[in-house]
This record gives structure tokens, sequence and C-alpha cells, in this order.
């Protein structure tokens, strides 16, 4: 659950569905309906006052509990997957607006005493301190206490509080059943002015608070389809060992996951300008709010008929979810100014951190001040590539100070935490210096450094930090490439070490590299996960055939790597023999903590300058289709930044990277769908990497490197979810 970052929300949490359990179970909410919808609030809403959950986020001097928006969130979340019935959700979007204008003390003190609420939006005019218009449906109007209105004043509204006793109020016929709709006529009615806010603050917090509650609905829905469908058999088998259910349930989780994590991303947003907060909360609108109700209907097919029954509870769910996306906003609107917005601002946040120690930031800085003093490092050779393993004097200068590879332990980095490792990304960040990678030596020499001698760790150490050596890894082979367990290059034991032959395939670099890390099976007899052995390959040994592989865009990044006799010395294997696998599969606990300023994922970048360039057949097409990808984009940004400060918290890691992985490959192709279909006739010019044919020539890389997005799906359905296996 990305929204529950610390302990403290964990239990906030745990707090809402306590109550829920005890006071509103979905079966009493079913007798209630009819006062529900009619607005009554009986005893459930005292206790849910009484318990401070209306007030979480109101400083303590009114009476509130001081906490903040990502802790109402968490709560809104909750109240969406247990189906809180009444007037939550409405009066708190009301009280969190009010204290975004400035309201006074007396004002949030009402709020954190009880009051019910509701936010009015509509035709209305303030004349002499009082107003008057009709509102458009507004959740909550018949239970409310209290109106904040929305008075559309320049590029904001101005806010005004009006007792609901100086209105009129009409119930409408709403899809929810658990909470209560109406439209509100106000005429002359005395008005209490609160102050201002800007549009962006109300997407940012409709983004919060509805998209939340929009992320419990989802999680809910699924965890129900999970449990049933291991209950469930057809021909014999479980259906959720059938893979067509297993995909579905795990693009579900990712669905949910990047709902929950944007609308963290837009509470965070609250807290920066308006620039920030439009963009946070229109991505948590078209991210939460609209896949809701499509993600719930797959849950619905997944139970079969009986999920299409009055009798069944997940219609409770679908209803809702279809309520607040039509409360949300209009659908184009949202996307096109997203997109305006998206055009020129990219989603950024700093992060803080709470045991940061002054001394070692100020150590850090001043490390990269020497270094920038320094000449540039020179690109190895033309391209991305050789830029990315540039070397000279300001690498050496910095791997001596072990910050090329910070997370790496001493001598070779510093062995950063989490917390540091962040610390060292701001300062880089802060001189516009990108942090150094070894491409694949990010993980093959982690390995090595975990499990390896420590004559492999000083031969192959620094001249990796110091891009002398660039690494290749061969493991896929062409009948093992998501199976890679199934592979066949065989190690024969010879005197003073090992006899590799076989073919590897897809190797990236593998023509550039002095170093690979393969994998080779030792043990013909063993189970296929067994007898496999991780050995360290000098690529300029005898014996080795690199062969290019011409790509369809025209590249060679690619190769086939043929061994044949290739001998490799008994101090180069890692581990003992048969532990390849083990090692292979290590998380190391030092990880490398990827994390920036930028809080997207880069996949808009193309369509962006499309339409800066003004390729496009229709202007609002296009901006709307920018907005839905740089939405995407910014979830996946806010999930990646979750998931790190679950790291920075001390809790356990979720399953955020693995979903996000995923998610960012489908996006590649939706993204580059969205630039062809917005260049129109253009779109099949063939100048350069940016153009949209180019880019969707080379979306199956992404799509199939690192295990395709099947097998990615199988193992968030079988590991994530604990569906059971085909």
């Amino acid at each position: 659950m990305a929204l529950s970052l610390t302990d403290v929300q964990d239990a906030l949490a745990e707090t809402v569905r306590e109550l829920a359990s005890r006071k509103a179970p979905l079966s009493t909410t079913r007798t209630q309906t009819a006062a529900l919808t009619a607005g009554e609030t009986g005893a459930l809403w005292a206790e849910i006052a009484g318990q401070g959950l209306p007030a979480i986020h109101l400083p303590e001097e009114v009476g509130g509990m001081g906490g903040t928006l990502q802790d109402l969130a968490v709560a809104a979340e909750v109240a969406g997957e247990v189906l809180l019935p009444g007037p939550f959700l409405p009066t708190v979007f009301a009280s969190a607006l009010a204290q975004q204008a400035g309201a006074g003390d007396e004002v949030l003190a009402r709020f954190a005493e009880g009051a019910t609420a509701a936010v009015l939006d509509g035709a209305f005019a303030a004349s002499g301190g009082a107003l008057t218009g009709v509102s458009s449906p507004a959740l909550g109007a018949l239970a409310a206490q209290l109106y904040v209105v929305l008075v559309p004043e320049g590029e904001g509204f101005q806010l005004h509080l009006v007792d609901a006793a100086s209105g009129t109020t009409q119930a409408s016929e709403g899809i929810d059943l658990t909470r209560d709709l109406g439209v509100v006529t106000l005429q002359d009615a005395p008005a209490q002015a609160l102050g201002s806010v800007s549009r962006a603050t109300v997407l940012a917090l409709v983004g919060t608070l509805y998209g939340a509650e929009a992320a419990g609905l989802m999680r809910s829905a699924l965890a129900g389809a999970v449990e049933y469908s291991t209950q469930r058999s057809q021909f014999g088998t479980q259906i959720g060992a059938f893979q067509s259910t297993k995909h579905k349930a795990a693009r579900m989780a990712i669905t949910a996951e990047l709902a929950a994590s944007a609308a963290w991303g837009a509470a965070l947003s609250l807290e920066q300008d308006d620039e920030q907060r439009r963009l946070a909360g229109s991505a948590a609108i078209l991210t939460a709010l609209v896949p809701a109700g499509a993600l719930i209907t797959d849950a619905v097919t997944i139970y079969g008929g009986i999920g299409f029954t009055w009798e069944h509870d997940i219609h409770f769910s679908l209803r809702r979810a279809i309520s607040i996306g039509g409360l949300g906003g209009s659908l184009g609107n949202v996307e096109a100014g997203l997109g305006q917005v998206a055009l020129g601002t990219d989603r950024t946040a700093e992060v803080e951190l709470a045991e940061e120690d002054p001394a070692f930031r100020a150590r850090i800085g001043a490390l990269l001040d020497e270094a920038l003093a320094l000449p540039e490092d020179t690109p190895r050779f033309e391209g991305l590539g050789g830029q990315l393993y540039a070397r000279g004097p300001r690498r050496a200068f910095l791997a001596d100070h072990g910050l090329t590879n910070p997370h790496w332990p001493a001598p070779w980095g510093l062995g950063a935490s989490p917390t540091e490792q962040v610390v060292i990304a701001q300062e880089f960040a802060a001189r516009n210096l990108a942090q150094y990678t070894t491409v694949i030596g990010e993980w093959a020499m982690p390995t090595v450094l975990a499990h390896g001698t420590e004559a492999q760790k000083e031969l192959l150490a620094r001249p990796t930090m110091l891009a002398d050596i660039i690494w290749c890894q061969l493991f896929s082979e062409p009948d093992a490439g998501s199976d890679l367990a199934s592979l066949r290059t065989k190690a024969t034991k010879v005197d003073g070490g090992w006899r590799l032959d076989g073919q590897k395939v897809w190797t990236s670099g593998a023509h550039q590299a002095q170093w690979g890390i393969c994998l080779a099976r030792t043990d013909q007899e063993a189970p296929k996960h067994k007898g496999i052995s991780f050995f360290l390959v000098d690529m300029a040994s005898e014996g080795i055939t690199v062969r290019p592989l011409t790509q369809s865009t025209g590249e060679n990044e690619f190769n086939e790597v043929f061994l044949d006799g290739v001998f490799v010395p008994e101090d180069m294997m890692v581990g003992e023999p048969g532990q390849g696998w083990r090692v292979t599969m290590t998380t190391l606990a030092n990880e490398r903590t990827s994390i920036g300023s930028g809080l997207t994922v880069g996949a808009e970048e193309g369509l962006r300058q499309a339409v800066k360039a003004g390729a496009y057949d229709d202007e609002r097409e296009a901006l709307r289709a920018l907005g839905r990808v740089a939405a995407q984009s910014t979830a996946i940004g806010s999930l990646n930044l979750a998931e790190t400060l679950r790291r920075l918290n001390g809790l356990q890691p979720g399953p955020g990277s693995s979903l996000a992985k995923v998610a960012t490959a489908e996006l590649s192709r939706v993204a580059a769908a969205a630039a062809r279909g917005v260049a129109g006739p253009r779109s099949v010019l063939a100048h350069d990497a940016g153009d949209p044919a180019l880019a969707e020539l080379a979306l199956p890389q992404g799509l199939i490197g690192g295990g395709t997005v099947e097998i990615q799906l199988n193992v968030i359905a079988e590991r994530v979810l604990a569906m059971p296996r085909g």
C-alpha cells in the first residue's frame, strides 16, 4: 500500500479498519441505504468524529490531530477500502480546502469538533456578504451542516462558508448507495469569506482525497477477486491458476498501486507551487479516479455471474467508483490541462531526510566542488554508451573518494545508507552533475563484492569504477530467455579451471566489454535451478566469438556470443560450484537507492517535443495525449519515490519496483502510439531516434529486455498476489 509509508500511518490505517469492522460492516450498511442517501449520519458519525478522524490534518491548537494531508489521504484510502458510509470524504475535502485558503482558527475548530460539510461548485455570485446561486450535484450535501462554496475569481476561487440551514437542498438519486448527493440553492445566504485558492490547489486536493479513496476501492476489489480465484475451480483447476486470470489480476495490481502512489504524490505537491500541484493533482485524477470503475469491472469478471448479482457486495464498490469518477472533473479538460503544464514542467519533489547528518552533506558538497574544478572526463567511444563510460581525472577523483559507487562497501565505496545515498544524489543534482554508472557493472560488481574472493574484488572493482572495464552479462541463450534456468552452456572441469562451451544471445555491449558475468551448467544431472555456477569471463579469452546483431532499428547494441572451449581459471568462479542461481538471485543489502529530483520516467519527452514543434493535426487532442502519458509517467515516478521512502523509513520494501517495471514498459508502448497518432502523416518520417516511427520501431527492446512483460505479470501474480501456479 503506497499511501502508508510510516509505522504511524500503518497504525492510523488499522484504526479506520477496526472502526469500520465494529460500527459499519457492509452487511449493516446494506440495511441503511435509504437513511444514508437521505443524509442521515446517525451514531456512526459521532464515533468517527469522536476518534478525531475528520480532524487528522487540522492543527492541534484548534482541536485537530496535527497530522498531514498525507496522513489524511491514508485514512481516505482505507475509507474506500472498507466502504465507510456517510460524509467522511466530502467533509474532509471541505475542511482541507478551507485550511488551504487560510481559514481562521474559529472555522477550523468547527470542523475539528465534528461538523459535517460539503463543497459546493456551480453558478454562485457573492454580493454584500451573501451568496446566491445553484450548485452542481454535491456529495454529502444533505448530511452537511456547513457548506464551503467555490466562487470563481480570476485563475482560482474565493471560498465562502455558509451554514447549511441557510440553503435549500434537493436530494439527487446518486449511483452510490452509501452516502447522499444533492443540489443546493442559496438565495442571499449569509456567507463568511475564508480566503482564496488556486484551481491547481483544488485539483491537487481532489487528486489526493478522491484519488486515495479510489485507490482503496481498487485494492479491496482486487483482494476479493484474487481470494475468490483461489476458491473457485473450473475444469478441475483453480481459476487463479489460469494465466489469463493471473495477468488480469497483475495488471489490476499495477493500476491500483499507481493510483495510490499518484494520490500520495498529489498530497506531497500541496507543499509546492501551483505548477507542481496541477501536475500531481491531474495525474492522480487520471490514474486513480478514471480507471477505478474499469478495474472493479474487471474484478466482477473474475467473479463471473455471481459478481453481477445484487447480493454480492462488489457492486457497492463499483457504484462508489463511478460516483467519484464522475465528480472528479471533465476528463478532457483534465487531460488537456495537464498536457499544457507538462509542455514546460516536470514533476519534481524534495525528500525530507529526518536522520540527515549536515556534516556529511557538507563533506560531499565540498568533494563535488573539487571534482568540478578538474577537467571533464572523455567518452570512451562515440554515442550514448561512450558518454556513460567516460573516464578521466574527474571520475578518478570521485572514485578515490568513494563517490562513483557510494553504495558499495569500503574501500571502493562509502557503504552509504539509503539516506546518505539520497543526500549524495541531491548534491550531484544541485550541481547539474550526472551520477556515474557502470551500466551492467551495476549488478555485476555488487555480486562480486558480496560473494567473490578478495582477489576478485581487487582485480575488478577499481577498474570498473574508473570505466577501464566495461561489463556484459552472458545469461540469455537461444532456448533460455525468460526461462533462464533452462540454460545449456556447459562448464566442464579441467586442470586449473573450467572449460565453457555454448552460445549466449541478446548480450548488450558484448562487442565493447572487457569482462562478462556468465552462468553455465557445471552439473548436467542436477535439477534445472541446481547445478548452475557463476563465472567471471575475460572477454579477450581464446575461443570467444562475438557477433553483433543488427536490430530492426539498424543499431548494433545486442550480440550473440559463442563460447568454444573457453578456459576460465578456477579462481574466476564466484561462490561454490552449483551456487550460481543463488548468487544470481541474491538481493544485496547495499542495493543502490535510485532517486533524483525528477518524479517522471521520461516516456513523455518525445511526445512533448513533437507538440512543442507543432507536429500535430489537432492541438487539443495533442495536449490530451500528452496529458495522458504525463499522468502515467508521474504516477510511476511517485511509486518509485514512495518505495525509496519506505527504505528511508526503515520499512520492508513493497512490490513497487516490480510493478513499476511493467508499468514503465507498457507506458513506452502508449507513448509511442500517442506520438504517432498526434503526428499523423508526419509519423512515417525517420530522421533520428526522436521520430515517432523509429521510437515505435524500438519498442520491443524495452518490452522484452530483462524478461518479457508476460513473464513479469506471472511473477507479480504468483509472488505479490500469492495466486496459485499453473
